[in-house]
C-alpha cells in the first residue's frame, strides 16, 4: 500500500481538510541536490522543528558544515501536510484559508499556530 494511502486511512480527519500548515521550517539553499526534502524544493535542504529557533539550532549543531556553507541563503517558512515548503507569506495565506488562524497575515509565525 502506498504511504499516502495508508496515512489517509490512519488519519482521515487530516486529509479531509486539504493542505494545511504543520510546523516551522527553514530552507537552506546550498546549491546541492539532497534526498528527503519537500516536494517543491529542488535544491538545498530543509530543517523543520516546533519553532524557527529550533530549526536553526538543529542545523547549526547537527549539520554544522552544511549550515555554515548555506546560512546566508536561508528562507524561513513552514512545511505543509502535503509535503510542501511555504515561505512565511504563503504559509500565512494557507493558514488563514484553512482557519488555522483568525486573521490574514503576510508573515506567519509559529506562535500564531500553536
Amino acid at each position: 500500500m502506498e504511504e499516502q494511502e495508508l496515512h489517509k486511512q490512519l488519519y482521515p480527519e487530516a486529509h479531509s481538510k486539504g493542505e494545511y500548515v504543520i510546523c516551522a521550517a527553514i530552507w537552506f539553499n546550498d546549491g546541492n541536490k539532497h534526498i528527503h526534502k519537500p516536494k517543491n524544493i529542488e535544491i538545498g535542504f530543509v530543517v523543520s522543528g516546533r519553532r524557527h529557533h529550533n530549526c536553526y539550532y538543529i542545523a547549526s549543531v547537527c549539520l554544522a558544515e552544511k549550515y555554515s556553507e548555506a546560512k546566508g541563503t536561508c528562507v524561513q517558512g513552514f512545511l505543509t501536510s502535503k509535503d510542501n515548503f511555504l515561505d512565511r507569506k504563503e504559509a500565512g495565506k494557507l493558514a488563514f484559508e484553512q482557519k488555522q488562524i483568525s486573521e490574514p497575515t503576510d508573515c506567519l509565525f509559529s506562535e500564531d499556530l500553536y
